[in-house]
């Protein structure tokens, strides 16, 4: 095929790279309104279009490629890109200005190379198949998770930021997972010695091997798994599987083959308008090397991206000067942050140092000869400390009188600086570099919310770091402005959460309406305000949702006592306390999976979700699984879910208390207790950590002296490490503390607020919330006791209390005034398993189910 003339006058712009880079140079030249001048062809080697690579650990957690996805699938066409994907350019003819793929030959006027990186795996003898996966893209994460199966034990070559993530993926998959890091110290760019070694302390006691100072030679057929890595000096390390992440190398094939400049360590050489040494070739991203440096980051690349997307269309241009390679992350749950000179390598450069070996935590500031800037920083363990001493470097703020304070024990992180000490040139955003600036001016231009800044700014929608950041910022912008900032819950309610919650219990308001009438307007409530006190109702008094006063609260979910899947079916999600379950109940399960054709699946808290029932169906299916002894496992509610465990000192040799036991005894204790957002417990046997209490909310782990209470940790969109709160606690201590964290939680967070982001945002931080629950600073303890032994006294199955109502069950017809199902309508099961209809003679009415 060969490329015909662009179409009126508009030159042909070819993007050669369809990632997160060379997808962000498109968003700009549409923003630009490039394609009045532009044709735009995107090449794309991979068959999904581009996705978000930062969070490509999601998509071992449930994740899909769509979910993933940078853009509506019709962006693209929906704004005149012609997107090739799994159409790889083989070649450049800079001669004719064409670019060369497998399907013909395609012009350009102006040409960019976003052709990203790969993997460097070193040449090692007998390193093949599943001895030689990598860490980068869709398709290689699922051919680790194919490898994966049947395997015990993975190892991940390289200790850096991708090798942690792989290694968190292997063990995401259930695998026994190894660290082998040629270097001495783990993340050996980004970190000094010390902050090494307290990473290293942290991610060994989740369960991980790690091993530095080796060097791989070669591999073998191992005796005990399907590997041996045979290291430098002897020694050896088996393996079912080995996955490579020792670095990486820019993708500058195809600038090599056309006779670009290349970089002596790799990369088409750019100037400072990205431009190669061809005046039509332009290079962005990892692909792109600058003054001899590759910038292995993302918000690099979106800023080479912006510059590039703006001289392309005449404006002023910006020159691209390097970057900020500072960054903050969670790895394996573990906190890591690393600002600037985090080496100190600059001349006359001085650290202070703050080592808590007893946690694992690490913190070092550098600051300049004179005492007064930041230079850099390095934190491993608790990542509070970030924002503030970003915005130290970034703007050369004077340091206080004690440069020191700024990384000590604040309870919350360094003493944080006010939104108004920052400058209008502070960065707020790095990933689309929005300064403070740009978001007053989106203020100023009408943004009256935060969702509105967003969307104006792109702040805080790529990695999400400076969420908290750009909150602050735009409050104290609002409140400088004369604008009240509005907290009230809704229109209905000028109240937060916290006061609703406060009125509920002092006045004892059992019902919506009365609440309404007292404190609130208007007659109805919305989708706001209804969920949010319903949830209230229940955090109090725990009564039976499905009561009639409270039906109307709750949102589908809830409603039918069942998470709503995308088919439109139903899954059932019986509580499995701690795990522990009897070989005749799996038996139950397994029967009533089998009878309703029901798709199984076994979940990270340790429970079996039944997927794929119909409205009619869920109390019968229910009241098989009661009968047989099961209770609701909440997994529609936001409430307690799971208590995950390990096998502890029952079975396993390591383990020092008997984990199980502590299990069942807090799933017991706290099932049913309706919180603002979702609660998951998790109990170790040892500091082994098998049952990954350090990823939980509520955590515990076994000493040889009792337990350990680790809190408001979680994982998901926004993975958070839980906080060790107390050490060596008996039983009774143990609930005590946990009833006053989750009772106080209840009590003051706000509408659907993790209990990590509460943590984060209450004032005086862990050093406070140890206060009022460990010392009683409020003098709550006994209130706070009281009221979560009054929720536990009044739980009731909620499903049992429906079966036993034959008002309630008629909520469960598939039509209102039939009993019958559709005999009409078929479900297609996941998996091409189609599903018939049950026949109308099969189906019970309302009164036979109970």
């Amino acid at each position: 095929m060969k490329a015909t003339a662009s179409s009126g006058q508009r030159e042909r712009l070819v993007i050669v790279g369809n990632g997160m880079v060379g997808h962000h140079c498109v968003e700009q030249l549409v923003s630009r309104g490039a394609l009045q001048r532009f044709e735009v062809r995107v090449f794309g080697e991979e068959r999904q279009r581009a996705y978000d690579r930062v969070h490509l650990s999601e998509y071992f957690g449930g994740s899909c490629a769509e979910t993933l996805a940078l853009c509506e699938h019709d962006f693209y066409e929906a704004n005149g890109v012609h997107l090739h994907l799994g159409e790889a350019v083989l070649e450049i003819d800079r001669e004719r200005r064409e670019v060369v793929t497998a399907a013909g030959r395609y012009g350009y006027d102006q040409l960019v190379l976003a052709t990203g990186s790969y993997p460097f795996v070193p040449p090692i003898e007998g390193s093949s198949g599943n001895a030689r996966l990598v860490y980068r893209t869709l398709d290689d994460l699922d051919g680790i998770r194919a490898a994966a199966a049947g395997a015990r034990r993975g190892v991940v070559v390289g200790g850096g930021l991708l090798g942690l993530e792989a290694a968190n993926a292997l063990k995401s998959l259930g695998l026994e997972a190894h660290v082998v890091e040629f270097a001495p110290r783990l993340m050996p760019v980004q970190l000094d010695g010390e902050g090494g070694a307290a990473l290293k302390a942290q991610i060994e006691a989740l369960g991980v091997g790690v091993h530095l100072s080796r060097a791989t030679q070669s591999v073998s057929a191992g005796e005990t798994y399907r590997y041996r890595m045979n290291f430098d000096g002897g020694e050896h390390l088996e393996t079912d599987l080995i996955v490579f992440s020792a670095g990486i190398r820019p993708q500058d094939a195809l600038g090599r083959g056309c006779g670009l400049d290349i970089a002596a360590r790799g990369g088409v050489v750019i100037d400072n308008h990205c431009r190669s040494s061809d005046p039509r070739i332009f290079a962005i991203g990892e692909c792109a090397s600058w003054n001899g440096s590759v910038f292995g980051l993302v918000a690099p690349g979106y800023s080479m991206a912006r510059n590039l997307a703006g001289l392309l269309m005449g404006e002023a241009a910006v020159a691209f000067t390097g970057a900020d390679m500072s960054t903050k992350l969670k790895l394996l749950g573990v906190d890591v942050g690393s600002i600037g000179d985090a080496h100190g390598a600059t001349p006359g450069a001085r650290s202070y140092r703050f080592i808590d070996e007893a946690n694992s935590a690490y913190r070092r500031l550098v600051v300049d000869a004179s005492g007064k800037h930041v230079l850099g920083a390095v934190l491993v363990g608790d990542n509070s400390y970030y924002d503030t001493l970003l915005q130290y470097a970034q703007n050369g703020i004077a340091l206080p009188a004690d440069p020191a304070a700024l990384i000590l024990p604040q309870g919350g992180g360094a003493p944080a600086l006010g939104a108004d000490a920052l400058p209008d040139s502070a960065t707020i955003c790095s990933c689309h570099n929005v300064s403070k600036g740009a978001v007053c001016a989106a203020i100023d231009s009408g943004c009256s919310d935060l969702a509105a800044v967003k969307g104006c700014t792109k702040a805080a929608t790529g990695c999400g770091g400076c969420a908290a950041l750009l909150k602050q910022v735009f409050e104290h912008e609002l409140t400088a402005r004369g604008v009240a900032v509005d907290k009230s819950l809704c229109e209905h309610f000028a109240y937060t959460r916290q006061e609703l919650y406060g009125l509920v219990r002092v006045e004892g308001i059992r019902t919506f309406s009365e609440l309404l009438e007292r404190h609130g307007k208007g007659h109805l409530g919305c989708d706001i305000c209804k969920p949010a006190v319903g949830n209230i109702l229940a955090s109090c008094w725990n009564q039976p949702i499905m009561d009639p006063a409270l039906v109307p609260l709750q949102d589908t979910n809830d409603t039918f006592m069942a998470n709503m899947q995308k088919n439109g079916t139903y899954s059932v999600v019986p509580r499995i306390p701690g795990g522990e379950i009897t070989p005749d109940k799996l038996i139950v399960i397994g029967q009533v999976a089998k009878k309703y054709d029901l798709y199984t699946k076994i979940t990270g808290g340790q429970r079996i979700d039944l997927f794929g029932a119909q409205l009619h169906e869920l109390p019968l299916i229910w009241g098989e699984l009661i009968e047989a002894g099961f209770e609701t496992g909440h997994a529609y509610g936001k409430s307690t879910r799971t208590v995950k465990s390990c096998v502890g000192s029952t079975w396993c040799r390591y383990g020092v208390q008997d984990s199980v036991a502590m299990a069942l005894r807090l799933e017991d204790r706290y099932k049913g207790l309706r919180s603002p957002h979702k609660l998951k417990f998790a109990v170790s046997g040892c500091t082994r950590e098998c049952a990954e209490a350090q990823s939980k909310d509520i955590g515990v782990i076994a000493t040889d002296k009792g337990w350990n209470l680790y809190v408001c940790g979680n994982g998901g969109m926004r993975p958070r490490h839980a906080e060790l709160f107390a050490t060596d606690l008996d039983d009774e201590a143990l609930v005590r503390l946990i009833d006053r964290v989750l009772m106080f939680y209840i009590r003051t967070a706000d509408k659907l607020q993790r209990t990590s982001v509460w943590r984060e945002n209450l004032e005086g931080g862990l050093d406070y919330l140890k206060q009022v629950i460990i010392d009683d600073s409020l003098g709550l303890a006994s209130e706070l006791e009281s009221q979560m032994q009054h929720v536990v006294d009044q739980y009731e199955c909620e499903w049992a209390n429906a079966l036993n109502d034959p008002e309630k069950l008629k909520r469960f017809r598939t039509f209102v005034n039939d009993r019958r199902a559709d005999p009409d309508v078929h479900f297609v099961r996941e998996r091409e398993q189609r599903r018939p209809a049950a026949p109308l003679h099969l189906i019970p009415t309302v009164e036979e189910a109970v």
